[in-house]
C-alpha cells in the first residue's frame, strides 16, 4: 500500500471525506511529523516517525494533517491557533505534538580532568582551545560506550 493510498484510507475512515491529493516521504523532516501544503494540497511525511513510534503513533499524525487540509478546503480554520482545528483534532483524535526523537541529542561527552564536571554538546569543541568553566582545568572526551 502506498502512502497516498493509506492517508486516502485513514482519511475515509476517520473523517468521512475524501483524500484528493498526493501524499509523500520527506526524510528531510527532522522535529516535525508531517506538513501540509495548502498551494497544491500535498501532505509531506516524515518516515522517521513511523519507523520510530509505530503504526498507532503515526495514523494520529496523518489524522493532524487531515486536520489542515480538510478545514482549509472547506475554508474553515485550519491554523493550529484556530477553535475549527482544535475541535476536529480532539474529535478525530489525532496528535497536537509530535512524540521525541528517541535518538540522542548530544552526541560528544567531555569532562573535566581536576573537578570531573561533564559537559555534552552536539558539536566538537576543541580541546586546545576550551577549558573547564568551573576551575579552568583541560578537558577529555569520554568514550560513549
Amino acid at each position: 500500500m502506498t502512502l497516498t493510498n493509506y492517508v486516502q484510507e485513514v482519511s475515509l475512515a476517520d473523517f468521512g471525506k475524501p483524500f484528493h491529493h498526493k501524499a509523500y516521504w520527506n526524510k528531510r523532516l527532522k522535529t516535525t511529523g508531517g506538513r501540509f501544503f495548502p498551494k497544491d494540497g500535498h501532505l509531506d511525511f516524515n518516515p522517521r516517525m513511523l519507523e520510530e513510534h509505530g503504526e498507532l503513533i503515526f495514523r494520529k499524525i496523518v489524522r493532524h494533517e487531515l486536520c489542515h487540509y480538510h478545514l482549509y478546503f472547506e475554508g474553515r480554520g485550519y491554523h493550529h491557533k484556530d477553535r475549527d482545528f482544535k475541535d476536529l483534532l480532539a474529535q478525530v483524535n489525532g496528535l497536537r505534538y509530535v512524540p521525541t526523537s528517541s535518538k540522542s541529542k548530544t552526541n560528544h561527552h567531555y569532562s573535566c580532568q581536576t573537578c570531573g564536571q561533564v559537559y555534552q554538546r552536539k558539536r566538537r569543541i576543541n580541546l586546545a582551545k576550551y577549558v573547564c568553566g568551573n576551575c579552568h582545568g583541560k578537558l577529555m572526551e569520554k568514550n560513549q560506550s
